[in-house]
């Protein structure tokens, strides 16, 4: 089941990586290097609350998941 706070890390067709949300229409970010782009992903999904980031090959078949955890969150205030 999907999270709302899932990403996959794809091919972009003009070249380099993208970190893309399911079913959105851009990139939240674009990279040269895929271990670039992963290393964003694992932040992006970190501070959204955790989630899963799909590692895709250039093929475009996902070759590897990782769950990452929630982040930490320094302030004591729920919200």
């Amino acid at each position: 089941m999907s999270n709302n706070n899932d990403r996959h890390v794809v091919p972009n067709s003009d070249g380099g990586w993208d970190v893309v949300k399911p079913g959105a229409t851009r990139a939240s970010s674009h990279h040269d290097t895929q271990a670039d782009a992963i290393d964003r992903g694992r932040d992006i999904v970190r501070n959204a609350g955790g989630g899963e980031l799909d590692i895709h090959g250039r093929n475009g078949q996902i070759r590897a998941k990782d769950t990452i955890p929630k982040g930490n969150d320094p302030r004591n205030i729920k919200g």
